[in-house]
């Protein structure tokens, strides 16, 4: 891999020879300046990736160059040099976003070390910049498609739900880039794994966020087939149950065995069942309530003047009923950083497309039950 230019500035000569020549052997191409003066009109013209300058020079001293470079290209990595007697100096270089100091007589394992830390703070922006980048081009994308779409009547509060949900998720992300910062300055690999593993984790995030945001935008018709109502079932429960072991919640279908067929989506009820029990599972696990047992139960049963009933209960922490009144609107989610507010959504647009209905009943500290009821007849719009 090419290694980055790097501009060296000292008003000495004789270190500006050494410096040369063990940057060089190091395999970067080197340009190099008596003065502050100088390395800013090579700067603009050459734009190396990392600055190494004295901090005591004459005429424009280090921290002013430091100040204007990040003044220019913020983006650029500048290691300070000082003597032994200039560390509050070299303390204050930090303050203005310098990369790192080292101290004369220079060590050339120091030296490296320095430029390695500035050489994964180059890579890490570049990918954190590309990733911010393909995220306004995926978010914009998505956001025209659904406007195209007019899908949703009350734009409005969709627009503000999905700008909040955006809000959370790009806050995060800036806290993983604290983190990786802190990480850098400090040398500190645990900070960087964490910062980074944020990152990832909230890139992920509002991809999901997008991707379902068109699928509920989306014009689509349930694609019907006459199915066991048991079917999609029994497929969450062995989905599900190897995971809620893990987490410490018994898991328990209870099946109808002789309902009859019935006209629905499977993928879609599929959809929409893994929706609720997935919340369930959150329910469960939510360390504000102090659970005597964890568990999920997911029923089939006949309702009358229904074909199928479908319930999913679970001993969570319950909710008030200011909550149970919104969590079938944009965008609201009980699960903070966690969820995106997309989920019971799209399984009400899922239900709402079977023609059919779904209720909740919730008590605190108690747990919760989501009823879905399907129609006798395929619904034919």
């Amino acid at each position: 891999m090419e290694k980055n230019k790097i501009l060296l500035v000292d008003d000495e000569e004789d270190i500006r020879d050494i410096l040369g020549i063990v940057l060089t052997d190091m395999g970067y191409r080197i340009y190099s300046a008596k003065d502050g003066e100088e390395a800013l009109r090579i700067f603009d013209r050459e734009l190396p990736s990392i600055v190494l300058t004295d901090i005591k020079m004459p005429g424009m001293d280090g921290i002013e160059l430091l100040r204007e470079i990040k003044r220019r290209a913020p983006e650029t990595e500048v290691i300070m040099i000082t003597g032994h007697g200039d560390m509050e100096l070299a303390v204050k270089s930090l303050k203005y976003e310098a990369t790192d100091f080292i101290t004369k007589p220079i060590n050339d394992d120091i030296l490296e070390i320095a430029l390695r830390r500035a050489n994964e703070r180059i890579v890490m922006k570049k990918q954190l910049t590309m990733y911010t980048e393909n995220l306004e081009r995926l978010v914009e994308e998505k956001t025209r498609k659904l406007v195209e779409t007019e899908r949703l009547a009350a734009i409005g509060q969709t627009a503000a739900g999905l700008a909040h949900a955006i809000k959370n998720i790009t806050g995060a992300l800036a806290g993983g880039v604290f983190v990786l910062d802190k990480g850098f300055e400090l040398g500190n690999r645990q900070y960087i794994r964490k910062g980074w593993k944020i990152v990832k984790k909230n890139v992920k995030k509002i991809n999901n966020v997008a991707v379902e945001l068109l699928n509920f935008a989306s014009e689509r018709n349930p694609s019907y087939q006459h199915c066991d109502p048991n079917g999609p079932a029994r497929e969450i429960y062995e989905l599900i149950k190897p995971q809620a072991r893990e987490y410490g919640i018994t898991f328990h279908l209870k099946v109808d065995e002789d309902l009859p067929y019935v006209w629905f989506d499977p993928d879609g009820i599929h959809r929409a069942l893994l929706n609720l029990v997935t919340n369930a599972m959150y329910a469960c696990m939510d360390i504000r309530c102090t659970l005597k047992k964890k568990e999920i139960t997911l029923r089939t049963l006949r309702s009358p003047g229904w074909a199928v009933e479908y319930q999913v209960e679970d001993t969570g922490c319950g909710m008030e009923e200011e909550i149970r009144g919104r969590i079938f609107r944009n965008f609201f989610s009980t699960k903070g950083y966690d969820g995106t507010g997309m989920g019971l959504m799209i399984t009400k647009k899922i239900i709402d497309e079977h023609g059919g209905t779904i209720e909740v009943r919730s008590q605190k500290e108690v747990g919760t039950i989501f009823s879905i009821r399907l129609p006798q007849t395929r619904r034919m719009d």
